[in-house]
Formats: structure tokens, C-alpha cells, sequence
């Protein structure tokens, strides 16, 4: 089940070996398994989603770059 969330400072993804790229601040959806988190998002037109592993997710949230929806 995804959770909402919202982007609110500088969060980057590596799309495959490319260069790091950061996801756009603003609403997203959280959907995690065992091991990593799938992070999705709409820019204008443009959909986006990548995963990163939970140690990175969990990172981006202590250091409050990703606040989660309250239930």
C-alpha cells in the first residue's frame, strides 16, 4: 500500500549509472518493500518514479528532506 508524502528539500536518485538527479519538491507516493522503497511523482506532464533502498528513504527522512502524510 503506498503512503503519501511530500518532497521538501533535496532529495536525489541515481538513474541507473547515470548522474544523480533530484526529485522535484512536492507531493509523492511511498510504496516499500523488504528492502527498498519505490518513490513516485507527477512534474507538470511528466511522470517520475524511482527506488532507492529503505537506509536511503529513511536518511531523507531524519533529516526531514521527506515528510509523511499523517494517517
Amino acid at each position: 500500500m503506498a503512503q503519501h508524502a511530500t518532497i521538501v528539500g533535496k532529495v536525489e536518485f541515481r538513474p541507473g549509472e547515470g548522474a544523480l538527479m533530484r526529485i522535484p519538491q512536492g507531493p509523492v507516493e511511498i510504496a516499500t518493500s523488504r528492502s527498498e522503497a519505490t518513490l513516485s511523482w507527477v512534474d507538470g506532464e511528466a511522470h517520475g518514479a524511482t527506488a532507492m533502498p529503505l537506509s536511503d528513504l529513511n536518511r531523507y527522512l531524519a533529516k526531514g528532506a521527506i515528510t509523511l502524510a499523517r494517517s
